[in-house]
Protein backbone atom coordinates (compact mmCIF):
# COMPACT_ATOMS: atom_id res chain seq x y z
CA UNK A 1 0.00 0.00 0.00
CA UNK A 2 2.80 2.40 0.91
CA UNK A 3 4.52 1.74 -2.43
CA UNK A 4 1.30 2.54 -4.32
CA UNK A 5 0.84 5.84 -2.48
CA UNK A 6 4.49 6.80 -3.13
CA UNK A 7 4.17 5.90 -6.83
CA UNK A 8 1.01 7.99 -7.19
CA UNK A 9 2.64 10.92 -5.41
CA UNK A 10 5.68 10.80 -7.69
CA UNK A 11 3.49 10.57 -10.81
CA UNK A 12 1.40 13.59 -9.78
CA UNK A 13 4.53 15.55 -8.86
CA UNK A 14 6.07 14.86 -12.28
CA UNK A 15 2.91 16.00 -14.06
CA UNK A 16 2.82 19.24 -12.07
CA UNK A 17 6.49 20.03 -12.57
CA UNK A 18 6.77 19.26 -16.29
CA UNK A 19 3.56 20.38 -18.06
CA UNK A 20 5.43 22.22 -20.82
CA UNK A 21 7.04 18.99 -21.98
CA UNK A 22 3.67 17.29 -22.31
CA UNK A 23 1.98 20.20 -24.11
CA UNK A 24 4.80 21.36 -26.38
CA UNK A 25 3.90 21.77 -30.02
CA UNK A 26 7.35 22.50 -31.44
CA UNK A 27 8.44 20.14 -34.19
CA UNK A 28 11.61 19.80 -36.25
CA UNK A 29 11.61 18.55 -39.85
CA UNK A 30 12.84 19.46 -43.32
CA UNK A 31 11.02 21.80 -45.68
CA UNK A 32 10.37 21.00 -49.36
CA UNK A 33 13.92 22.10 -50.29
CA UNK A 34 15.50 19.84 -47.64
CA UNK A 35 16.43 22.67 -45.25
CA UNK A 36 16.07 21.84 -41.56
CA UNK A 37 13.38 23.86 -39.81
CA UNK A 38 11.61 24.12 -36.47
CA UNK A 39 7.99 25.17 -36.11
CA UNK A 40 5.21 25.75 -33.63
CA UNK A 41 1.76 24.82 -34.93
CA UNK A 42 -1.37 25.88 -33.03
CA UNK A 43 -5.05 26.21 -33.85
CA UNK A 44 -6.52 29.41 -32.41
CA UNK A 45 -10.06 30.83 -32.40
CA UNK A 46 -10.91 34.48 -32.93
CA UNK A 47 -13.68 36.31 -31.06
CA UNK A 48 -16.20 35.21 -33.72
CA UNK A 49 -15.20 31.61 -32.92
CA UNK A 50 -13.61 31.04 -36.34
CA UNK A 51 -10.53 28.79 -36.32
CA UNK A 52 -7.15 29.92 -37.60
CA UNK A 53 -3.91 28.03 -37.86
CA UNK A 54 -0.93 29.92 -36.44
CA UNK A 55 2.39 28.50 -37.60
CA UNK A 56 5.60 30.12 -36.40
CA UNK A 57 8.74 28.71 -38.00
CA UNK A 58 12.45 29.21 -38.50
CA UNK A 59 14.44 27.67 -41.34
CA UNK A 60 18.11 26.93 -40.74
CA UNK A 61 20.26 27.47 -37.65
CA UNK A 62 19.47 29.71 -34.66
CA UNK A 63 19.64 33.38 -35.54
CA UNK A 64 17.66 33.02 -38.77
CA UNK A 65 14.37 34.95 -39.03
CA UNK A 66 11.22 33.59 -37.40
CA UNK A 67 8.09 33.83 -39.57
CA UNK A 68 4.45 33.73 -38.47
CA UNK A 69 2.00 32.19 -40.95
CA UNK A 70 -1.73 32.73 -40.34
CA UNK A 71 -3.93 30.33 -42.30
CA UNK A 72 -7.71 30.47 -42.70
CA UNK A 73 -9.97 28.02 -44.45
CA UNK A 74 -9.72 28.33 -48.27
CA UNK A 75 -12.89 29.73 -49.77
CA UNK A 76 -14.02 31.22 -46.48
CA UNK A 77 -11.56 34.11 -46.39
CA UNK A 78 -9.39 35.94 -48.89
CA UNK A 79 -6.30 37.68 -47.55
CA UNK A 80 -5.08 40.69 -49.51
CA UNK A 81 -1.37 41.51 -49.52
CA UNK A 82 0.33 43.45 -48.16
CA UNK A 83 -1.67 43.88 -44.96
CA UNK A 84 0.15 44.57 -41.70
CA UNK A 85 -0.66 42.50 -38.62
CA UNK A 86 -1.28 44.50 -35.44
CA UNK A 87 -0.22 42.80 -32.22
CA UNK A 88 -1.56 44.12 -28.91
CA UNK A 89 -0.45 43.37 -25.36
CA UNK A 90 -1.94 45.66 -22.76
CA UNK A 91 -0.90 49.18 -23.74
CA UNK A 92 1.87 47.98 -26.05
CA UNK A 93 1.37 47.57 -29.78
CA UNK A 94 3.46 46.25 -32.67
CA UNK A 95 2.87 46.28 -36.41
CA UNK A 96 4.31 43.20 -38.16
CA UNK A 97 5.27 43.46 -41.82
CA UNK A 98 3.43 41.28 -44.35
CA UNK A 99 6.07 39.18 -46.15
CA UNK A 100 3.66 36.76 -47.86
CA UNK A 101 4.71 37.67 -51.39
CA UNK A 102 8.37 36.91 -50.52
CA UNK A 103 7.36 33.23 -50.30
CA UNK A 104 7.06 31.93 -53.91
CA UNK A 105 4.68 29.11 -52.94
CA UNK A 106 2.24 31.49 -51.22
CA UNK A 107 2.59 34.12 -53.95
CA UNK A 108 1.42 31.51 -56.53
CA UNK A 109 -1.34 30.04 -54.33
CA UNK A 110 -4.66 31.18 -55.80
CA UNK A 111 -6.61 30.32 -52.63
CA UNK A 112 -5.11 33.36 -50.86
CA UNK A 113 -6.01 31.88 -47.47
CA UNK A 114 -2.60 32.41 -45.83
CA UNK A 115 -0.44 35.36 -44.85
CA UNK A 116 3.11 35.49 -43.48
CA UNK A 117 4.62 38.09 -41.17
CA UNK A 118 8.12 38.86 -39.88
CA UNK A 119 7.90 37.83 -36.21
CA UNK A 120 11.39 38.84 -35.00
CA UNK A 121 10.57 42.51 -34.25
CA UNK A 122 7.92 41.34 -31.78
CA UNK A 123 9.98 38.50 -30.28
CA UNK A 124 13.03 40.72 -29.80
CA UNK A 125 10.92 43.22 -27.86
CA UNK A 126 9.19 40.71 -25.54
CA UNK A 127 10.75 39.93 -22.17
CA UNK A 128 8.13 37.37 -21.04
CA UNK A 129 5.43 35.04 -22.34
CA UNK A 130 2.53 37.43 -22.12
CA UNK A 131 -0.87 36.93 -23.77
CA UNK A 132 -1.20 38.70 -27.11
CA UNK A 133 -4.08 39.78 -29.33
CA UNK A 134 -3.64 39.74 -33.12
CA UNK A 135 -5.65 42.08 -35.35
CA UNK A 136 -5.74 41.61 -39.12
CA UNK A 137 -7.86 44.42 -40.62
CA UNK A 138 -10.74 43.17 -42.75
CA UNK A 139 -10.10 39.56 -41.68
CA UNK A 140 -10.44 39.27 -37.89
CA UNK A 141 -10.77 41.88 -35.19
CA UNK A 142 -9.07 39.91 -32.43
CA UNK A 143 -7.28 36.57 -32.31
CA UNK A 144 -6.13 35.81 -28.74
CA UNK A 145 -2.74 34.12 -28.37
CA UNK A 146 -2.18 32.42 -24.98
CA UNK A 147 1.14 32.77 -23.13
CA UNK A 148 2.25 29.18 -23.76
CA UNK A 149 2.06 29.80 -27.53
CA UNK A 150 4.09 33.00 -27.14
CA UNK A 151 6.64 30.90 -25.20
CA UNK A 152 6.86 28.45 -28.11
CA UNK A 153 7.40 31.31 -30.56
CA UNK A 154 10.14 32.81 -28.39
CA UNK A 155 11.84 29.40 -28.05
CA UNK A 156 12.07 29.07 -31.85
CA UNK A 157 14.64 31.88 -32.09
CA UNK A 158 17.41 29.95 -30.36
CA UNK A 159 16.26 26.33 -30.52
CA UNK A 160 19.12 24.20 -31.86
CA UNK A 161 18.53 21.80 -34.72
CA UNK A 162 19.44 18.20 -34.07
Amino acid sequence: MRRLVCSCFVAVLMLLLTPAVAWGQIHQHENEAGTAMVRSLESLRDLDYDSWQAVAYREGPPGQPVVLRIVGYPGKVRLDHPTGLAVLAGRREWELTDITLDNPALARDGREAAAEFALDPLLNDLSNNRPLRLVLPGVFTELPVPPFVVGEWRALQEMPLS
